[in-house]
């Protein structure tokens, strides 16, 4: 029997273990791996969704009425800068870094490439002095932290031989210090370049922060369920006093929605917002 051409031998092997790869990766392995998952893992295997049809306890949701503020009753989530808010399709963080601490101030009576009233654009510190601000304001502690002003926008001034302006102030709003160095300290001109003067962040005198850090932070996803323990704790007197319930029952639910550290040594305790809140609920 005369042997097939070395080529067509070749190309005859390559499509056999195409075709054997191919049933055993596309078809034998995601059904093994698919069918161990749901034996073993299912509720997680399924995306770990709530009862009720409440979502996914693997995703953050907001807790705020029509407008946006915070209900009350409830535990608040960490900020989110995913699309409108934990978005799955527009997961993300806001790509802002420490250094970004000067504001866009909006110009009265001019508009967007939309035609919308110009808005601005805030800068990272002052997002976390906002946050912060309205936090403290929520749960009856001081707001405060370093380099933000008490009206809650970033501390920052631009220095000039003759003048300094608090450039994330704008006028006619009173600076947040009158005076830096010997020069009188101005509020900042919507539309004005400050490019050319000098960066300085004032720190101020703040030396206790009581609102945390996830509370005025997003997470790097933009859709991080968990808040930690410390925000919970802030919050609790709030959710108890809106709920009408003793503050330890609120405490010990706490605890009960509260994970530990990944592999016993890895990360903090969190707390999973939405699971507390349907808790609560519960009870």
């Amino acid at each position: 029997m005369e042997r097939l051409p070395s080529w067509l031998r070749q190309h005859l092997a390559a499509i056999r273990a195409v075709a054997v790869l191919t049933v055993l990766l596309g078809l034998v392995y995601p059904l093994v791996t698919t069918g161990v998952a749901q034996a073993l893992f299912n509720g997680k295997a399924n995306g770990s969704i709530v009862e009720g049809g409440h979502g996914s306890a693997l995703i953050g949701q907001s807790f705020t009425d029509k407008d946006g503020n915070p209900v009350r009753k409830y535990f608040q989530s960490r900020p989110s800068a995913a699309g409108d808010g934990y978005d799955p399709t527009s997961t993300s963080a806001s790509n802002l870094g420490p250094e970004d601490v000067i504001d866009v101030l909006p110009v009265p009576g001019a508009k967007d490439e939309e035609g919308n009233p110009d808005e601005g654009k805030q800068s990272l510190l002052t997002q976390v002095c906002a946050r912060s601000k309205a936090a403290g304001e929520l749960e009856g502690v001081s707001g405060a932290r370093p380099y933000c002003t008490p009206d809650g926008v970033g501390a920052v001034l631009k220095v000039f031989p003759d003048r300094a302006v608090s450039v994330n102030q704008a006028c006619p709003a009173a600076p947040f210090i009158a005076s830096y160095q010997g020069l009188t300290v101005e509020c900042g001109k919507p539309g004005e370049d400050y490019a050319a003067g000098r960066t300085v962040p004032v720190r101020g005198d703040v030396s206790a922060v009581a609102v945390p850090a996830d509370a005025v932070a997003a997470s790097g996803s933009g859709l991080d369920p968990h808040i930690s323990v410390a925000y919970a704790d802030l919050q609790a007197p709030r959710v108890a006093k809106e709920r009408g319930i003793a503050l330890d029952q609120v405490k010990t639910l706490i605890g009960e929605h509260t994970t530990g550290r990944a592999l016993g040594f890895m990360g903090e305790p969190a707390v999973n917002v939405l699971e507390l809140n349907l808790a609560l609920d519960r009870s």
